[in-house]
């Protein structure tokens, strides 16, 4: 079962998003240390996910009301840091509020890592429709799911150290206006998929399974 979670998820991987290009961009930029501490609070953040969907939130956050304020907050958060992203890369402080990240250690990282990556917790509908057509199409029980989502958390970790790691490798080849470029580009991501997330539609979907996309 966690071999075949570790391979649907790295299936989900290879949908590059703002998260998979922020820890190229960290690693590139501060080391491979910094790299990774921002790669596992993005796993833990998927593993809340993956658990809370499995206790039933996501029947939760699907109410109509409610998803619109999941979708607003989480879009706001978003735009606030791929702004910030795009206003460091010139050298500038958007708001005194975001000083928290400007002196980068690993402690920073990863606690801007895990307000990222929940910025999107509509995630945890993605997660309940997985595992709702893994339970009716081949009958699994709740230790095989438990297993099915541990390998699908080990392939976020697999998949982004691999890419902190090949960021390490590369940051020889890379000066400042290539990294300068990189920090717009993740900027540039993280506002388009806030910009995605709010025009998402606030129905409740009639298959979960395919009513939310990925994206790492």
């Amino acid at each position: 079962m966690i071999v075949k979670g570790f391979k649907f998820g790295m299936l989900l991987q290879f949908a590059v998003g703002p998260m998979c290009l922020l820890v190229f961009q960290t690693s590139a930029s501060y080391g491979l240390l910094t790299g990774l501490s921002l790669v596992l609070s993005i796993a833990l953040v998927d593993a809340l996910f993956i658990a809370l969907s499995g206790f039933g939130v996501a029947a939760l956050i699907n109410k109509k009301r409610i998803k619109v304020l999941v979708k607003i907050t989480g879009a706001a958060l978003l735009i606030l840091f791929g702004a910030d992203i795009i206003a460091g890369a010139f050298h500038v402080t958007l708001l005194p509020s975001l000083q928290l990240f400007s002196d980068i250690s690993t402690e920073h990282i990863f606690l801007k890592g895990i307000l990222l990556t929940a910025s999107n917790p509509l995630t945890i509908l993605f997660w309940s429709g997985v595992f709702t057509t893994q339970v009716i199409e081949n009958n699994y029980n709740r230790v095989k799911l438990f297993f099915f989502g541990t390998g699908c958390v080990l392939s976020t970790l697999t998949f982004l150290s691999f890419i902190a790691l090949l960021a390490m490798f590369l940051r020889s080849f890379f000066n400042d206006a290539i990294l300068q470029i990189l920090n717009i580009c993740v900027g540039v991501m993280l506002l388009f998929f806030a910009v995605r997330l709010l025009l998402k539609k606030t129905e409740p979907p009639t298959n979960a399974a395919n009513a939310v996309t990925k994206n790492k």
